[in-house]
Formats: C-alpha cells, structure tokens, sequence
C-alpha cells in the first residue's frame, strides 16, 4: 500500500488520533463520505449527460448523411469507374 508497511501505517494513525481526537475523527469520516458520494453523483450525470449527446448527435447524422455504400443509378455493385473499359480498348 504505497510502499508503507503496517508500523508506519499505524504510528500515522496514532499521529492522526492525537491530533483530531477521537470525537473528531467519525465527524470528519462521514464529511468524507458524504462528499465521496456527491463526487460520485456529479460523474454519473455527466456520463448521461455524454452519453445522450453521443446518442443524439448520432442519430442526427444518420438522418442527415446518406448512405455511402449506394450505387448510382449508371453502375452496378460490382462495376466500379476503375473497372470499365473504355470503347478504345475494346
């Protein structure tokens, strides 16, 4: 865990015992929780936020572009302008 062992682990916790106190410190655990939870809250709704304009741009698109595997009306699929043969080189 970050490159502490259990001794420095705990003497930090002893250090942070003195400090606060022992009413003081589930005080300050909740505070942390709570704002964990709001953090959390806040990325959940960006997410959907993205997520329904991924969507929403995507389906604009669709509706707006054509479709780029159509044929035009003079070839067939498997003709392509590449492929025909001028009259020259009949």
């Amino acid at each position: 865990m970050f490159g502490f062992g259990h001794g420095e682990i705990l003497i930090i916790l002893v250090i942070i015992l003195l400090v606060f106190g022992a009413k003081r410190i589930p005080e300050m655990a909740q505070g942390l929780g709570r704002g964990i939870r709001e953090f959390r809250g806040a990325v959940r709704e960006v997410q959907e936020e993205i997520s329904e304009d991924d969507s929403q741009k995507q389906n604009s698109t669709m509706e707006t572009t054509p479709d780029s595997h159509s044929v035009s009306q003079g070839e067939s699929s498997s003709e392509t302008s590449s492929d025909k043969k001028s009259p020259d080189n009949a």
